[in-house]
């Protein structure tokens, strides 16, 4: 295994095989701000897309990345912020594809160069089962890049318990010691070190380059 932060150099043992990549914050640009702006008052935009977010919207999405569904949860949502932040909650739900303005820049190219070496390229995300569509509806090159994603929202399971991350090696017939995972949240690569993945924190394309490169990937 690896630490967090630094790649370290692969030995025959443990050569790499595959790449397991995080989607908000990694593969996609996500910015909940790119939804609300300009249909909303910037005041309460900028509450929302604060990291105190006092209006729970990332509590209420947490809930949906574990499976639950919309439908219930508004109704919570309701009693306890009121009608109209519960519209402005439904409206972000309804338009989730506004919130992924891009991929994270480098990310496509990486994705090809990865192919090219003969590298898989796996996805393995905690989002809701309602909103999951949106990301390949709005990048099917990106779905169309890797051979197959799980979904916390639908396996009602969610990083960082081992339990995804195991599922995750399993359903694609990976081996833990020959894949590295990178997400942008450092509980979560903690987990997949936990499990024998090397788990690195992403920072951006060029270093997730560079930390396959110390890893012996060819790219």
């Amino acid at each position: 295994m690896t630490d967090m932060t630094h790649a370290t150099e692969a030995t025959a043992d443990n050569a790499i095989t595959d790449v397991i990549f995080d989607f908000c914050g990694v593969l996609i640009d996500w910015q909940c701000r790119a939804c609300l702006a300009g249909h909303f008052p910037d005041e309460l935009v900028d509450e929302i897309c604060a990291d105190d977010d006092p209006y729970g919207f990332y509590r209420y999405e947490d809930h949906m990345d574990s499976g639950e569904e919309f439908a219930d949860l508004i109704v919570q949502y309701r009693e306890e912020f009121g009608d109209d932040m519960a519209k402005v909650f439904t409206y972000y739900i309804e338009h989730y594809a506004d919130s992924l303005p891009r991929m994270v820049p480098g990310m496509e190219e990486l994705l090809t160069d990865l192919h090219s070496a003969g590298i898989g390229a796996w996805g393995l995300t905690n989002w809701s089962h309602e909103t999951f569509h949106t990301a390949f509806d709005r990048f099917p090159q990106l779905e169309a890049a890797l051979g197959g994603t799980v979904v916390s929202g639908f396996e009602r399971k969610r990083k960082p318990n081992a339990d995804i991350y195991e599922l995750t090696l399993q359903r694609f017939s990976l081996q833990a010691a020959h894949c590295v995972f990178f997400d942008d949240t450092a509980r979560n690569v903690s987990g997949a070190n936990a499990v024998g993945i090397h788990g690195l924190l992403f920072a951006d394309a060029d270093m997730a380059r560079h930390d396959l490169r110390q890893l012996g990937v060819r790219i």
